[in-house]
């Protein structure tokens, strides 16, 4: 089991959503006063011991880790999801980044994408962007809800509170369901300051080699900075539940952040005392050594 120094004196509580948030009243920033050597140490340890726990949970069978990351461009979500699951098996952890929407999955419901891509018993999912792009980028661009072609929707206009109230539902509903049936939810947001995301996109513009990152449209998207901001909130606060709960990441810093997120990941997910790896078969546990000696033979 890892030790955890450098995590151990912080309450990760402190970043669950329980009550209603303002995400302006939140830090972007978190110190832990330690150096980035001893930070990157550190999750070398969480991450080896992740790995491992993933093992244990295939063996055992019962459930899936489903993990939705959101956050402004630049938030760090790839480099994040690199560093955290380097040590997994690469078939114990599936990872889908979820784009506009295809022709195809504009004809099925917004949610059909999302419960196909579902981790399976044992396994971890990944969702790079998530089901919630459905109440974010839709709010603040309503004109996009009309390539989904739904029934009574034929302009913006007929898009009213309602129909964003059912959509939450429909996102509520969807993640009793699969939290039913065996998938322990983790939704992180990767809050970001404004200023770090600039100092990031001008990086992508400096640097030859991270100029394809960057796109006219991301400047764009980030005059829309406060909109993006209040759906965010918005979408928290009525989802954020024990069975899904969200937790707000200070962001500013890629390696903190990174850690949180596994610090929380390790701690959660090792208070489920039953997940072991099963008992042997009592007939084959008894001849173990019988086993061990016709192979041994077999050497000779």
């Amino acid at each position: 089991m890892v030790d955890i120094q450098l995590m151990k004196h912080i309450d990760h509580s402190q970043f669950k959503v329980t009550s209603k948030i303002e995400l302006s009243r939140l830090s972007t920033r978190f110190e832990l006063n330690e150096s980035e050597d001893d930070i990157k140490d550190e999750m070398k340890e969480i991450r080896k011991d992740l790995g491992d726990w993933q093992d244990t949970l295939y063996a055992y069978g019962k459930y899936s880790v489903l993990i939705c990351l959101q956050g402004m461009d630049t938030a760090g979500k790839d480099s994040l999801i690199r560093e955290v699951f380097k040590d997994f098996n690469s078939r114990g952890v599936v990872v889908h980044s979820f784009k506009t929407p295809s022709d195809k999955e504009l004809k099925h419901d917004f949610l059909w994408r999302h419960y196909i891509a579902l981790p399976e018993r044992g396994k971890f999912g990944v969702f790079n962007r998530t089901h919630y792009e459905n109440v974010l980028v839709t709010k603040v661009h309503p004109e996009y809800i009309l390539n989904e072609n739904l029934p009574g929707i034929d302009s913006v206009s007929d898009i009213d509170a309602d129909f964003w109230e059912q959509r939450y539902e429909n996102i509520r509903q969807f993640e009793d369901h699969i939290a039913d049936n065996g998938t322990i939810i983790f939704k992180f947001f990767l809050h970001l300051s404004k200023e770090e995301q600039r100092q990031r996109l001008l990086r992508r513009l400096n640097k030859p080699s991270k100029n394809w990152k960057f796109s006219p449209g991301d400047l764009k998207e980030r005059e829309l900075w406060g909109e993006y901001q209040k759906y965010y909130q918005e979408a928290i606060n009525k989802t954020s539940r024990e069975n899904a709960p969200w937790y707000v990441i200070p962001a500013d810093d890629k390696d903190t952040a990174r850690l949180l997120v596994a610090k929380i990941l390790y701690e959660e997910l090792t208070q489920y005392k039953e997940v072991k790896e099963p008992e042997l078969d009592p007939d084959i546990k008894k001849n173990l050594a019988e086993y061990r000696e016709e192979l041994t033979r077999e050497k000779n």
